[in-house]
């Protein structure tokens, strides 16, 4: 056998002290986070390409858009919604309790945003009645006119400084959509677009009936010429119908009687239009008759000089630069801007795929969370208030033959020609006439109180949540209303869950007498 040989080895070692040591640790530290960085942004051109378009679809659909199929539908319905979005804007300004012109902005800055970033292609977004009332109770909370009370030695009263006061609520109107938008850009990022299905159908319905209610006692100082005083918090609407009660024999006659004149003949107008829409093309624009007619009543009469009647006022001319939200107003209004998240956003979603669902294409529900997420937080720099989709400019959008997000774009350039050209003119104007377009338009909102018999027939717990909704919505206020109703629905659903597992293992005659009840309800 070999002789077996005896290798030397020789290993040399650094000797470290405590510092160098420390010094290879945050070497190799940075090689690890460097690895992970270069793993994650690691994508191959394909992948970048898919990405960037699901990121901004507008740059998938707008190269291959059919013009000769749908230019011209487009251009119909792109008017038809623009002609809409001017009464429906400076009216819905009003509920935000800021000067009417804003509303048009509104109308303007986030439906282009929503057309590069949006999916669906039959919504109309813009300013919707719910949102509108949510933005004014923040306002009018945050800006109160006793803030801007001041005294006039021509008169010896306090008059309010209505200039300041407009300044600051846009101020805090713009800071609360931007934070909701910023909520629903984050929520949007983290996959969050499932929550919508926490919204059942008789809750979105039931809240929206009464928040419904809430615009309509929002515009009675409109209707009856008064200034109640503003009531915040809870129970705030009841404070506030019985002010408006007290304030009745001050009514302005001939407020009273423009409001009137204009609910009975806008309801004429909208029976005459539906009569007639089956003969043609495009639906009549009762709106903007009602309110071209009553700026040139109003401005040959003379209705503010002779009796009184509240008008729009100043309307300038351009839009508003770019200004950052007030850091200080961010931090009061964080509830306020997440209910308003959660609110546009369930509207947006559900309308949405109500359509996607008839004509055979896919909504994303993240990438929705982020398109209005965009418009509102961009929205909010350019002093809007936060939009959601309107079911009225929705149907007129698809009954014109809309059939892509270029109808929505083109609405925005109808906006962007009166904002910079003939807004003015609607100077004269009346708010009770706006108040009126509120009223009927909400009509249909009214209807939603027959789901109840209809509920009471098929599901009572859903007839439950229903109702429950609706009173927490009128008592609490829209904001805190939600998020109540939101845990009472899912308290029904915790409910049912443990009474269908009890039922289970027990006879119903052994079950104590509140869960026999549950299930005679159920």
């Amino acid at each position: 056998m070999a002789e077996r040989r005896w290798v030397g080895y020789n290993v040399q070692r650094q000797i470290l002290d405590e510092e160098a040591v420390d010094e290879m640790a945050e070497k190799s530290e940075s090689k690890v986070v460097l690895s992970v960085i270069l793993y994650i942004f690691r994508c191959s051109g394909p992948r970048l390409k898919s990405c960037l378009l699901d990121s901004i679809p507008v740059l998938s659909w707008l190269p291959r858009y059919p013009v000769k199929d749908n230019a011209l539908s487009d251009l119909i319905s792109g008017i038809s919604v623009g002609v809409m979005h001017l009464p429906q804007g400076m009216a819905y300004a009003l509920l935000a309790a800021v000067p009417p012109v804003f509303g048009l902005y509104s109308s303007f800055y986030p439906v282009l945003i929503y057309f590069i970033f949006g999916t669906s292609k039959h919504i109309s977004v813009g300013t919707y009645a719910v949102m509108s009332v949510m933005i004014g109770s923040v306002t009018e909370q945050l800006a109160p006119e006793s803030n801007f009370m001041q005294w006039d030695n021509g008169t010896n009263t306090s008059i309010v400084d209505e200039t300041a006061m407009n300044k600051e609520r846009v101020k805090v109107a713009a800071a609360v959509t931007f934070l909701s938008g910023l909520f629903q850009i984050l929520l949007g990022l983290v996959r969050f677009g499932f929550v919508v299905t926490y919204l059942s159908e008789p809750l979105v319905r039931g809240y929206t009936t009464g928040a419904a209610i809430h615009v309509i006692v929002s515009q009675l100082k409109y209707t009856f010429g008064t200034n109640p005083l503003r009531h915040s918090g809870p129970l705030s609407l009841i404070y506030t119908v019985l002010e408006v009660s007290y304030l009745i024999p001050k009514t302005n006659v001939g407020t009273l009687v423009v409001s009137v004149v204009t609910i009975i003949g806008l309801m004429l107008a909208k029976q005459l239009s539906v009569y007639l829409n089956k003969k043609l093309p495009v639906p009549i624009p009762v709106e903007l008759l009602t309110i071209i007619i009553a700026t040139i009543i109003s401005w040959q009469v003379g209705l503010e000089q002779k009796y009184g009647v509240d008008v729009v006022g100043d309307i300038p001319s351009g839009l508003q630069p770019p200004v950052l939200p007030d850091a200080t107003v961010l931090g009061q209004v964080i509830g306020n801007a997440f209910a308003l998240a959660v609110v546009g956003y369930g509207m947006v979603i559900s309308l949405g795929r109500i359509f996607a669902l008839k004509y055979g294409y896919k909504v994303d529900s993240n990438q929705e969370l982020i398109a209005l997420g965009l418009s509102n937080s961009i929205g909010g720099i350019f002093q809007c208030f936060a939009i959601s989709c309107s079911m009225s400019r929705t149907m007129v959008q698809h009954s014109t033959g809309g059939k892509t997000q270029v109808a929505g774009a083109l609405s925005a350039m109808v906006i962007l020609f009166i904002t910079l050209w003939i807004g003015h003119l609607f100077e004269e104007l009346p708010k009770a006439v706006l108040a009126a377009i509120i009223y009927v338009n909400l009509s249909s909102m009214m209807k939603q109180f027959t789901d109840i018999p209809a509920l009471w027939k098929t599901n009572r717990v859903d007839m439950l949540i229903w109702v429950v909704t609706f009173i927490l919505t009128l008592l609490l206020n829209p904001d805190l209303g939600l998020a109540a109703s939101i845990g009472f629905s899912m308290l029904t659903v915790i409910f049912r869950t443990q009474l269908m597992s009890q039922h289970k293992v027990m006879p119903c005659l052994h079950t104590p007498i509140t869960t026999r009840c549950t299930l005679l309800l159920i």
